[in-house]
């Protein structure tokens, strides 16, 4: 059973930034591309303000390891639908995008239920992934308020749909070796 502590503020930062999810998520809906640029980047100041203060303060916490990456799961998850929706962001990367995370999430609860231990062991393939995706988001809101229209290149999509389906493979190519090596 994880307990949030008071005194550790980069859990109270990072469940500050899933609170933010819903305005995030009106601001989508309704066009509000301006509010939605904000709070997307306070997410990510948020993101980044969490983590230095949990190594500077050494308050890093299994709970804090585990909400960190929900919080980014959700703001990605619910960008890509939305600005899916509103005919911003091609079909085609949405599945790929959420198609990973689907398989990835499935993988590590099926490896926690078969040896009662949580595996959440991030990949540089999939930060990058992330990172790409972080950046495809916030350049799509930019581009919305400065152009009035997401002028993202073909070929920077293509590259964010590549990176996000190798770490997706790299995921499930480590939970294959976990298997293997347990004896699962």
């Amino acid at each position: 059973m994880f307990l949030l502590s008071t005194t550790n503020l980069p859990n109270l930062i990072t469940l500050l930034r899933i609170l933010l999810m819903p305005f995030y998520a009106a601001t989508l809906l309704y066009n509000e591309y301006l509010y939605a640029l904000i709070l997307f980047a306070s997410a990510g100041v948020t993101d980044v303000l969490d983590g230095y203060i949990a190594r500077l303060k050494r308050q890093v916490s299994n709970f804090g390891t585990i909400l960190d990456p929900i919080a980014d799961k959700f703001i990605l998850i619910t960008s890509f639908i939305l600005l899916t929706t509103n005919g911003i962001i091609p079909k085609w990367l949405t599945i790929i995008v959420i198609s990973r995370d689907i398989i990835v999430i499935t993988g590590v609860l099926i490896l926690y239920f078969a040896t009662n231990r949580m595996r959440v062991e991030p990949s540089l393939l999939g930060k990058a992934s992330n990172i790409l995706q972080y950046l495809l988001i916030g350049l799509t809101l930019l581009s919305i308020n400065l152009k009035g229209r997401s002028i993202l290149p073909l070929p920077y999509l293509i590259l964010v749909a590549a990176l996000t389906a190798l770490s997706g493979l790299q995921y499930v190519y480590r939970g294959l070796r976990v298997v293997e090596t347990e004896g699962i």
